[in-house]
């Protein structure tokens, strides 16, 4: 089951509340982890997983916020960035566990950059609302504390890359599943498994078969809360 969002105590400010935040993100994992930072921060959040879900979803609506991971399974969200910037709406706001891609999202026209994992609720209300319109919101006010998302959304981001390490993959998906791979053991604090990620994105000797025993690892012990022990 889901872990269920902090209770929010009588009287607490809610700075994101009423808005809208489209979140373009792979991996189930990390997503879940933005969606109790967004609900605990007064916003409904809607996901797309591509970019091709993101620009259907931006034909209906126009969200206040658009965060846009820079690895997804059909493309760089670099395009979708530069499609969005200057248009005033929604902000844009780049992600992605690899800081090096930093400096090309903001050459895009990202607003603002947010690594993987996000350190904490604080840190998170801060990046948007410096931003947004309204008045500044105090580190009281803005909370803090690290979120755990619903294990189950990790034990799907190890089965999806199962499945694509089986096929053995080449070329850009080989590059797609090593940047996933890596933002999934980010977000997992898993250090073995980015390293092995790393590897396989690298496309150094024998990286597909020690990323497909770490993921099988980990999946006889999914969908529990893991931190694999140092060296493992």
């Amino acid at each position: 089951m889901p872990v269920p969002d902090s209770p929010v105590a009588a009287g607490q400010v809610l700075p994101l509340h009423g808005l809208t935040i489209l979140a373009v993100e792979d991996s189930r994992h990390a997503c879940d982890a933005l969606r109790l930072l967004v609900r605990r921060s007064g916003a409904r959040m809607r996901r797309a997983g591509t970019l091709a879900e993101a620009r259907r979803h931006l034909a209906l609506y126009r969200p206040d916020v658009a965060i846009v991971d820079i690895g997804l399974p059909d493309g760089s969200g670099l395009a979708l960035i530069g499609e969005l910037a200057g248009t005033g709406r929604p902000v844009v706001i780049a992600s992605s566990g690899d800081d090096s891609a930093r400096e090309k999202a903001m050459a895009a026209g990202a607003a603002d950059w947010l690594p993987k994992p996000v350190a904490g609720l604080a840190a998170f209300r801060s990046l948007l609302l410096r931003h947004l319109p309204g008045p500044p919101v105090s580190a009281g006010e803005a909370g803090a504390g690290t979120q755990r998302p619903d294990p189950l959304a990790l034990h799907d981001d190890l089965m999806r890359a199962a499945r694509v390490l089986a096929a053995e993959p080449v070329g850009e998906e080989r590059l797609w599943l090593g940047r996933f791979l890596g933002g999934v053991a980010r977000c997992a604090r898993d250090a073995p498994l980015e390293r092995a990620a790393g590897a396989l994105a690298a496309g150094e000797a024998g990286a597909r078969k020690r990323a497909a025993a770490l993921v099988a690892r980990r999946l006889r012990h999914a969908p529990a809360p893991f931190a694999a022990p140092p060296g493992r």
